[in-house]
């Protein structure tokens, strides 16, 4: 491990700011197989259950999302209060006890509550670990740090697409499950005793006493009257109806539409969706802090240009009858797709005092989690149930392309958003 810090505790080395950016992304990529592992799974777990298309919706969308986004408000209040190593270390730790246990279900009842319990543990990780990281990293830096942070989204979808899917094939979807789940709580004890709490305000130059504490109604109030923030948060969540409904659902399109094997599926969308993603999310902050010196707007113009170069693409991937077509066009749209996440919560930050943060990004999440994560994955189930009888198999094919009208939508509202955003953050309380 580097030098954590120099003798005075509130100095850090840049080695250490480094360090505990890379430990926190570990935290995230162990959130990320943990949240999206039942997704690789799904079509294993609906044979062995005798499960509906609308019953695995809920399970990898709104079981997991109303819990997570319900909890992440208090908790998030919590983390602008408290010590935020605590809260994450112990999120992680409840998260990865679940995951093992969902392993264990027997029937949908009890798949459901598993699922339950890893959003309440993952609901405690994000927004204190936000925080943490905007109190490290100052404002010119800040969104290529988050970057680097959310790319621990990609890197957990590729490796528990990657490793669910072989060990389903090989050992069965319950093994996988205790397999992945097993590391995090490791995890969690190195992540407590490595990692330090920075002071609030620290990358700023501001100390915490100079910080005002705001009401839970307060930070939400000033939240809902900046038209950015309300515009990015809908538009967020608006094109994760696509992220998580459309992907979601691509492990089963591809082997219900194009005839692949676990493995090969596993494999191609660790590829697409992990290697893509990363890629994405990691541009995203790099181009927008680049781009966003001169112009502020840039960090929500670039998104925009990337979400609306990906709709022609998705559109031929969900039309093509050759499976090739598919996972490669699902590389250069999952890389699209992620350049949104860090430049849209550097700038929620940028628009609220040191002590609203992680709230900050908390409600970001409730937009993000609840519309896309939420009602995505379970939409996208039921209009395949719905069109089953008329359409067969090809259902879901055309339930999948209902998601792409979100996308348009979302590049709307996040073009509104950046017209807003340079008297949003000139506003930010302090």
């Amino acid at each position: 491990m580097p030098n954590s810090a120099t003798e005075n505790p509130t100095v850090y080395s840049e080695d250490y700011k480094k360090y505990v950016l890379y430990v926190l992304t570990g935290v995230y990529i162990f959130n990320f197989i943990d949240r999206q592992i039942l997704v690789i799974l799904q079509e294993s777990i609906k044979t062995d259950l005798g499960l509906s298309d609308t019953q695995l919706g809920l399970l990898t969308g709104l079981a997991f999302a109303l819990f997570y986004v319900t909890l992440g408000i208090p908790i998030a209040r919590l983390a602008d209060k408290t010590n935020r190593k605590k809260i994450i270390a112990i999120s992680l730790a409840i998260w990865s006890a679940m995951t093992v246990v969902s392993g264990r279900a027997l029937n949908f009842t009890q798949l459901l509550l598993a699922r339950i319990g890893v959003g309440i543990g993952e609901a405690g990780a994000s927004p204190a670990a936000h925080s943490m990281i905007s109190d490290y990293f100052p404002a010119n830096k800040r969104a290529t740090a988050l970057a680097v942070y959310s790319m621990g989204i990609y890197i957990g979808i590729l490796l528990g697409y990657l490793f669910g899917s072989w060990l389903d094939e090989f050992f069965g979807w319950r093994s996988a499950l205790m397999f992945l789940g097993l590391p995090g709580i490791l995890y969690a004890v190195f992540f407590y005793f490595t990692v330090k709490e920075p002071p609030r305000g620290y990358a700023d130059n501001l100390r915490t006493k100079d910080a005002a504490n705001y009401s839970l109604g307060q930070v939400f109030k000033l939240l809902m009257s900046r038209k950015a923030f309300l515009c990015l948060a809908l538009g967020a969540g608006i094109h994760c109806f696509s992220v998580y409904g459309i992907g979601n659902w691509l492990p089963s399109f591809l082997a219900r539409m194009h005839g692949m094997e676990k493995g090969e599926i596993g494999t191609w969308l660790a590829i697409g969706s992990g290697g893509g993603g990363a890629l994405g999310v990691w541009l995203g902050g790099f181009l927008t802090d680049k781009y966003g010196q001169n112009d502020r707007r840039m960090y929500l113009i670039i998104p925009t240009l990337a979400i609306v170069a990906s709709i022609p693409l998705l559109a031929l991937m969900l039309a093509t009858s050759n499976k090739y077509i598919v996972v490669v066009g699902n590389i250069i749209v999952k890389t699209l797709w992620s350049f949104y996440l860090a430049p849209c919560i550097a700038m929620a930050h940028g628009m609220v005092g040191l002590r609203m943060r992680a709230m900050a990004s908390a409600v970001f999440y409730l937009f993000l989690n609840l519309i896309g994560l939420g009602f995505g994955p379970l939409f996208i189930g039921m209009a395949s149930d719905y069109l089953a009888p008329e359409f067969g198999q090809e259902s879901l094919r055309w339930a999948m392309t209902m998601g792409i009208g979100m996308c348009a939508i979302a590049a709307f509202l996040f073009w509104r958003a950046s017209s807003f955003l340079e008297n949003d953050l000139d506003r930010a309380p302090r």
